[in-house]
């Protein structure tokens, strides 16, 4: 699982370096709270998620897991079109941004739970 985490965190800083250039490229930076939002949440949450997983495997091989990698990367991909389409005017997706928004956060919630859960101090 640990690996499966790290994999999908370098899509999302891929996605978010391009972004982020073609905003400079553009001088447009409208989209700056996205491209946060996918380093943030898709590469470093997500990296570092997968650093944990990979340190400890007990934690890795829960449902929990399995249920935080789907949820996070279900939700994050909506939320981002989603929050890029607002910021760009489309105001009638406030509910799928905070929807989508949400499906994240449950996954976070989901993996602190799985961490507080099954990692336990070295005997």
């Amino acid at each position: 699982m640990g690996l499966r985490f790290l994999k999908i965190a370098v899509v999302y800083l891929l996605i978010g370096a391009l972004l982020g250039l073609g905003m400079g490229i553009a001088q447009n930076f409208a989209l700056i709270p996205v491209h946060a939002h996918l380093l943030l949440l898709g590469w470093a949450s997500l990296a570092l998620a997968g650093v944990v997983y990979h340190l400890y495997p007990a934690a890795s091989t829960t449902r929990l897991a399995r249920i935080h990698f789907w949820l996070h990367n279900l939700g994050l991909p909506v939320f981002m079109v989603t929050l890029g389409l607002l910021l760009t005017g489309r105001e009638a997706l406030v509910p799928v941004v905070a929807a989508s928004a949400s499906v994240v956060l449950i996954g976070l919630a989901i993996f602190a739970t799985n961490v507080l859960v099954n990692i336990k101090p070295a005997r």
